[in-house]
């Protein structure tokens, strides 16, 4: 394709992904993002919901599109920040799509950050997850679980509040800093919700007050847990969200072996969202990778990644998601228990948090 007919097409994509979305992985689509021939991602890392296996199947399909991948162990502030520090500048450091958690979603529309598009599945998007002009929607979503290094745990804690044994004295940890990692804000929000707190204001002020008390037991890691801090022994016990904490389980296969529970009481669920960058230096592309993740093949990519996708209900009904799949997933049991907090609350919770932790817990997770 000529430079001329690019552009003609990028301006004619442009107008009608805004207004109707309904491009699929269409061969204009396909051919637009092509002529791009890169799309920057951020904070994706690969054995994050299956991200690993997702990112490679994009690649296969378009192998004529790379895929810049930054910063794969950020969180959703750092993505906004990288949209913001980025605005004027069209090269690899500028993310083109961005996937945060629900909070992050409004926000980022607010500040102007991300433009609208609606993808072609949409319809099947639950409209609780999606924001109704297209600028951000739910991708998957999972629940805050503990996960434990049985080699060096005897007796799994079965409840936040379980924690506080002397038993768990330098155990457990966070998977981020809760001062700007979604997953660390909604797990202070999901121990506050465990000791009675109404989502919102009231559970991250509860939550931090747990977490001061954890502190002050001696029970808490001020380091960012993840699977090898994990099998290191640094952290034995983190919390983080079940899809994370099963793809770490088959990872370290059995070495050392790793239970992983969703504790007592309600079940925080936790949903992240996908947007394109209002600034991003390939549009097109960034259109063509949303429209691959909310295909059949991009939301069974998620599921295998133990996330269940934003289209999973849809897909059941219509028989498509095979069974062994839905056999590999968790014991229904904890997933009945699962609380979806508003957007609102969430805000919430988080403005609480993150404006709280350093005053009440005092803990510099890094």
């Amino acid at each position: 394709m000529t430079m001329k007919l690019a552009l003609a097409a990028s301006v004619s994509l442009a107008a009608l992904g805004a207004a109707s979305g309904a491009l699929a992985q269409s061969d204009e689509l396909v051919a637009a993002a092509k002529a791009e021939g890169m799309l920057t991602t951020i904070a994706l890392p690969h054995n994050w919901c299956g991200y690993g296996d997702v990112i490679a199947g994009f690649k296969a399909k378009y192998p004529e599109i790379t895929v810049n991948e930054l910063n794969p162990d950020a969180g959703s502030a750092d993505e906004l920040e990288a949209i913001r520090a980025n605005k004027d500048n069209t090269g690899p450091q500028a993310p083109d799509v961005i996937d945060v958690g629900l909070a992050f979603g409004p926000q980022a529309k607010a500040e102007g950050l991300i433009v609208p598009y609606k993808v072609a599945t949409w319809d099947e998007i639950p409209a609780e997850i999606k924001d109704a002009d297209g600028y951000w929607y739910g991708d998957y979503y999972g629940v805050m679980s503990f996960g434990v290094n049985t080699d060096l745990v005897s007796e799994v804690p079965k409840s936040w509040t379980a924690l506080l044994d002397s038993q768990y004295a330098n155990a457990f940890a966070l998977a981020g800093d809760p001062r700007a990692s979604n997953q660390a804000i909604l797990a202070v929000m999901s121990a506050g919700v465990a000791g009675g707190a109404e989502p919102g204001q009231a559970s991250g002020e509860k939550g931090l007050e747990f977490f001061a008390e954890l502190n002050k037991v001696g029970g808490f890691v001020p380091v960012i847990g993840k699977a090898g801090t994990i099998a290191q022994g640094q952290t034995p016990i983190v919390a983080a969200w079940d899809y994370n904490l099963l793809s770490w389980r088959d990872e370290l296969k059995g070495n050392p072996p790793m239970e992983v529970i969703i504790p007592e009481g309600p079940s925080l669920a936790g949903v992240y969202v996908q947007a394109i960058s209002a600034y991003a230096p390939h549009p097109n592309a960034a259109k063509l990778w949303m429209e691959y993740l909310y295909s059949d093949e991009g939301q069974l990519g998620w599921l295998k990644g133990y996330c269940h996708p934003a289209r999973f209900n849809a897909m059941v009904e219509a028989g498509k998601v095979p069974q062994d799949l839905l056999d590999a997933l968790p014991p229904a049991e904890g997933y009945a228990r699962a609380v979806f907090p508003t957007v609102e609350q969430q805000e919430a919770n988080k403005a609480a948090v993150t404006a709280g932790w350093d005053k009440v817990v005092g803990a510099n997770v890094q």
